[in-house]
């Protein structure tokens, strides 16, 4: 599919202007849409690894480790949302590793990469942005993203803040 580098919108062949912004079809790249299959893998290698990682943790806060303070889950009474130490920590790790790399350890694996909707890096503030549906609301986020947003694959939080996952450039 050829996208426009302005403003994100897929255009129709043999155009020379983007019909919704105008911008010239030599401003346009070519763009490798991940699937939501590659993408459910990066996300669960992502959450094997990270659980690893918190399961210590939090052993020892169940074990009463000296000095070691357990910070419950808030409970949520609005239906799919989550919040508790380990979306925080969910949160922080995408939100680092793909406003930094563009890609999390799932994703380098699987390899593919969040980008902005020209295909150029996402900054942290995009990433910290496309993080939140994913750490804290993502059945929420990829229900409506499926429904609202299937042509460019997007989540609800891609779209908001205006990034895509591709396919990583070798």
């Amino acid at each position: 599919m050829v996208w426009c580098k302005k403003c994100g919108n897929e255009l129709p062949e043999g155009a020379t202007y983007c019909p919704k912004c105008g911008a010239a079809v030599e401003l346009a790249t070519e763009l490798s849409l991940a699937f939501w299959g590659e993408r459910f893998i990066a996300w669960l290698i992502d959450i094997i690894i990270l659980e690893i990682i918190l399961t210590p943790i939090r052993l020892l806060a169940w074990i009463g480790w000296p000095g070691y303070v357990w910070v419950p889950a808030i409970p949520s009474w609005i239906p799919f949302v989550s919040v508790g130490f380990s979306n925080l920590v969910y949160f922080l790790y995408w939100t680092v590793m793909e406003g930094t790399y563009g890609q999390s350890v799932g994703k380098m694996i699987i390899r593919i990469r969040v980008a902005r909707l020209n295909g150029e890096h996402a900054d942290i503030g995009r990433a910290a942005l496309e993080s939140i549906g994913k750490a804290f609301l993502l059945p929420i986020d990829l229900i409506l993203g499926w429904l609202l947003h299937p042509r460019k694959r997007q989540r609800i939080f891609n779209y908001i803040s205006e990034t895509i996952v591709i396919r990583a450039s070798k």
